[in-house]
């Protein structure tokens, strides 16, 4: 038994890692169905963060990894051009899945969802996932080869 019927979280998800695979999890527990914001391209870019794959790639390696993890879970993925997307849109939405890095974003929804005459969504903060040195997972470290994908030490 599900807590929603329909939750929301996004990222860019440039190299997907555990820490990733962490949030779509928790999404996954406690909802029938989770909408996935996939930040564009020209949203990264203004965001500032550099790309080492395109829209279309990250969108193949996000469904790939739900589809070998978390079979038979029904999810949309939609384009994020801003912080949001469908989150504020939806007013089926629930409920945001948001890492502790990005835990004020959901304030921010909640005020723009108010705006919009649409009711306030919990916020669920997951907490990150640590590499073996006790640090968090992210896909930059995992650039700068100081970590893999799982959160193994690589220097």
């Amino acid at each position: 038994m599900t807590r929603f019927k329909l939750v929301a979280l996004g990222g860019t998800f440039d190299i997907i890692h555990r820490g990733h695979l962490e949030l779509l999890r928790n999404g996954f527990s406690i909802a029938s169905k989770v909408i996935i914001g996939l930040t564009s391209d020209e949203l990264a870019i203004k965001k500032g963060k550099k790309l080492d794959h395109n829209y279309s790639k990250r969108y193949k390696a996000l469904e790939d990894a739900i589809k070998e993890n978390f079979p038979n879970s029904k999810y949309e993925i939609s384009k994020l051009d801003n912080d949001f997307g469908p989150a504020v849109l939806e007013k089926e939405v629930e409920a945001l899945i948001v890492s502790e890095e990005t835990s004020s974003k959901g304030n921010d929804l909640n005020k723009l969802r108010s705006k919009r005459n649409s009711p306030p969504v919990e916020v669920i903060i997951v907490p990150m996932t640590l590499a073996k040195d006790g640090t968090r997972i992210s896909t930059t470290r995992i650039k700068r080869s100081e970590i893999d994908a799982d959160g193994n030490i690589l220097s």
